[in-house]
């Protein structure tokens, strides 16, 4: 097929998913293809403007699918995407900690003064909620003192469920009481366990790609999430502010200067308290040393460093771990994404039946 030919069969997908948008908006898959699509059409330079191919005929079967082959399980995000585009999915990390310091999905790392409630992530599939309040009086430094974290309704996989944890009460289950996604055939793609009661909570929500862990470490709770791309990337103009997305605003960073004021003990102190956990002195050894700097609580020194490894477990790229003083706040890494135009078209062809 040439050029032409190429480019016209882009529009027609890209016509298509325009058509559908509605209807498989909850659909992963729908999104994988969009995004491929417009890579597509970048590459190859194709204008939105211009002739379109004639639709192929429908035939008992769909394309790349031999008689009898069962449908990906569509509460099974990896298993789904790597049937229908032939290689394992990208994963993105972001955690939030201490006082509270934010590593975004591009690697930014920002120690942030936010009061109230602020989004972590706020997109088609999931939205997650942090609340801070101050450390103490007169110190820019807040703490997370509470999570919300909300799985929307997704079609035949999950209910809405809201789990919802507070300083001194991380709960076992979904605010109705629940440990799954409920009753419906994919309940069991989502699911709550407790690795330390009290202290230690994972969320695995298979469906899409998602493992949340929260913790509760000296009076403050701490997020940290490995996320399909697709589900990080589904999102409208109007869910732009995430911490997660773009780390902190740029009028709620602490500066530099702010985190080397004077403390409750003293910096060599804490450097000392630090580098027992942390010898690498990375931005998450320089957040150690600002929390307990600012609080005078050894006790932040565990936070920095469960960070740390929930990083080093989630991380698709582990080069990408320790980020140092002249990395913090700049842009590391860009997440690309190419879905072949085979599979697109399958995607499509499936979700328009």
């Amino acid at each position: 097929m040439g050029s032409g030919g190429f480019c016209r069969a882009l529009r027609s997908y890209e016509l298509c998913t325009r058509r559908t948008a509605r209807t498989c908006r909850g659909d992963l898959a729908f999104h994988s293809a969009v995004h491929g699509i417009e890579d597509l059409m970048i590459q190859h330079n194709c204008s939105r403007q211009g002739p379109t191919a004639p639709p192929p005929p429908r035939g008992p079967a769909l394309p790349g699918s031999s008689p009898g082959s069962s449908a990906p399980d569509p509460c099974d995000y990896e298993g789904r995407f790597s049937r229908l585009h032939s290689r394992s999915p990208g994963f993105l990390h972001c955690a939030s900690f201490g006082d509270p310091h934010v590593r975004s999905f591009h690697h930014h790392f920002h120690t942030c003064r936010i009061q109230g409630a602020w989004p972590l992530l706020d997109n088609n599939f999931l939205f997650v909620q942090a609340t801070s309040s101050p450390v103490a009086s007169g110190v820019n430094a807040t703490t997370i003192r509470k999570l919300t974290i909300i799985f929307k309704n997704m079609q035949e996989c999950i209910d809405q469920k809201v789990y919802q944890a507070e300083v001194d009460n991380l709960p076992a289950a979904f605010e109705d009481g629940s440990v799954n996604g409920g009753d419906r055939p994919g309940g069991s793609s989502l699911s709550i366990q407790t690795a330390n009661p009290g202290s230690h909570v994972e969320i695995r929500a298979a469906y899409i790609g998602t493992t949340i862990v929260i913790r509760q470490t000296a009076g403050q709770l701490s997020f940290s999430i490995k996320v399909a791309e697709d589900v990080a990337r589904a999102f409208s103009a109007e869910q732009d502010l995430q911490l997660c997305v773009g780390g902190c605003p740029p009028s709620q960073r602490i500066s530099r200067s702010e985190r080397n004021r004077r403390g409750a003990i003293t910096i060599d102190t804490a450097k000392q308290l630090c580098k027992e956990r942390l010898p690498i002195e990375d931005a998450y050894f320089q957040s150690c040393v600002f929390d307990v700097l600012i609080s005078g609580d050894p006790n932040f020194t565990v936070a920095a460093q469960a960070a740390l490894e929930d990083a080093r477990a989630f991380l698709p790229d582990l080069e990408k771990l320790h980020l140092f003083p002249s990395d913090v706040g700049v842009l590391l890494y860009q997440a690309t994404f190419l879905t072949p135009l085979l599979s697109g078209f399958f995607v499509l062809w499936h979700c328009i039946q």
